[in-house]
């Protein structure tokens, strides 16, 4: 199976397990071990304030899985036009319609039919007039050249296999000036190969991260200047062993090797600015 059909399916189910009034988890974190069926994920936990998930959709919130909370991070400002690339159930894209304004407009893109159905359903219920999802890959971005000024991200770059056809998309779409603002796992230094072979360590946002220089190379690679990778959260040894676990690795061995290499980080760039004519 690809890595994209594998990305669909776990999705496709933390989607079903969101509209059921469960937590939606992915990867280890998944079981029996905690209220909803979920273990507390080191990654997708305790990322957004009380008060802005307070005015959202249970549903929203209960299918959130990403590593970091990239429309407060971005200083959205009214007016502005915006796309969260891998929207899942919403809940980025119901906040940064409430950060532009009405007079803005954001769109989430997703590949998965049963969450495009969560999401337009939050959306529904939030009673957001200013958004919309779409149905798509993020490595073939569905809106004309420079039509946005503000492209979003979270935890989702690091599942694609082409993610230097994401970045050019992300180039592409953003007009001149535009801010490419994400967060996203990254890694700092090299990675033992059996984590790197893993199917559901890649679904679970680990195994298909970029090393910390690769993501700063591929952005300056597609035309982006001022990158900057920012820590947001770097999961120690105890971290690891959670998202490592039930994988078939050997956990007391490998773990100690990723201490501190994981991060949670908000990746800035910008788009240049057209030259004076």
């Amino acid at each position: 199976m690809e890595i994209k059909d594998t990305v669909r399916e776990k999705y496709a189910e933390a989607a079903r397990r969101a509209g059921a009034g469960e937590r939606a988890c992915c990867g280890s974190t998944c079981g029996a071990t905690a209220p909803g069926g979920c273990s507390e994920d080191p990654i997708t936990s305790r990322l957004y304030e009380a008060a802005e998930i307070a005015v959202l959709p249970r549903e929203a919130v209960q299918a959130s899985l990403g590593c970091g909370n990239p429309t407060a991070l971005a200083q959205l400002q009214p007016g502005e036009i915006v796309l969260d690339l891998g929207s899942g159930g919403g809940i980025d894209v119901l906040l940064a319609a409430r950060r532009v304004g009405p007079e803005g407009r954001v769109y989430g893109l997703d590949m998965t039919d049963e969450m495009l159905a969560l999401a337009r359903e939050n959306q529904r219920k939030a009673g957001v007039a200013n958004a919309e999802f779409l149905r798509g890959h993020i490595e073939d971005i569905p809106l004309p050249d420079g039509s946005v000024d503000v492209v979003v991200s979270n935890c989702v770059i690091n599942l694609s296999a082409d993610k230097d056809r994401v970045l050019a998309g992300a180039f592409r779409v953003l007009k001149p000036g535009g801010r490419f603002a994400v967060s996203d796992v990254v890694v700092r230094g090299p990675v033992p190969p059996e984590i790197r072979r893993s199917m559901e360590l890649w679904v679970g946002c680990i195994a298909g991260a970029l090393e910390e220089a690769e993501y700063v190379a591929k952005l300056r690679q597609v035309g982006f200047e001022g990158v900057r990778i920012e820590p947001t959260r770097v999961y120690d040894v105890n971290d690891a062993r959670a998202f490592l676990g039930g994988h078939g690795l050997d956990v007391d061995v490998i773990a100690p090797l990723v201490d501190g290499k994981f991060m949670s980080a908000f990746v800035r760039a910008t788009k240049p600015h057209l030259p004076p004519v």
